[in-house]
Order: C-alpha cells, then sequence, then structure tokens
C-alpha cells in the first residue's frame, strides 16, 4: 500500500482505472475502519486490510475483503444514472 494518507472525500475503486462508485466519509484510526459511502447504497464499514492502495485523492480497495454486503452494493452503485444525461 502507498505510504499516502487517506483523507475525508478521497474516491473510492475496486481496481486502477475501474470506475470509482463512492467515496471515503470517516476514518477511525483506532479501530483501524473506514466509512466508505457507496453510491445509491449507503454507508459501510471497511477495515483498513481491505485497502489495496491510496494515490492521487483515491482508495483502491480489495472486493475479496469487503463485506457481502457492500459488494452488493457496489454492483448496483450506478443503477439509477441515466444514460447520456
Amino acid at each position: 500500500m502507498s505510504s499516502e494518507t487517506i483523507q475525508i472525500g478521497y474516491q473510492a475503486y475496486l481496481k486502477e482505472g475501474g470506475e470509482e462508485f463512492g467515496a471515503v466519509r470517516a476514518i477511525d484510526a483506532v479501530q483501524k475502519e473506514l466509512v466508505v459511502y457507496v453510491e445509491n447504497g449507503g454507508d459501510f464499514t471497511v477495515p483498513v486490510h481491505a485497502v489495496h492502495s491510496v494515490h492521487d485523492g483515491k482508495v483502491v480497495l480489495d472486493g475479496d475483503r469487503l463485506p457481502k454486503a457492500m459488494r452488493e452494493a457496489i454492483r448496483h452503485a450506478h443503477d439509477r444514472e441515466e444514460p447520456g444525461v
């Protein structure tokens, strides 16, 4: 993982070059957790060990280490978007 510090507002991704699905809302250094908002899905608590990399205002998460409910929400993060709008 990069030595860059995670900041509130960083965009969240599942892979480099992928589509963002949300953003970091809160950081709990004591519990070693992040709260990540998933578009159309709400807030999810993510253990820091699920962070793959941090750079350029982006947090790339390891999908295999995320809670099942969050993975499902990510799959539907862009469902409400209208093509061409």
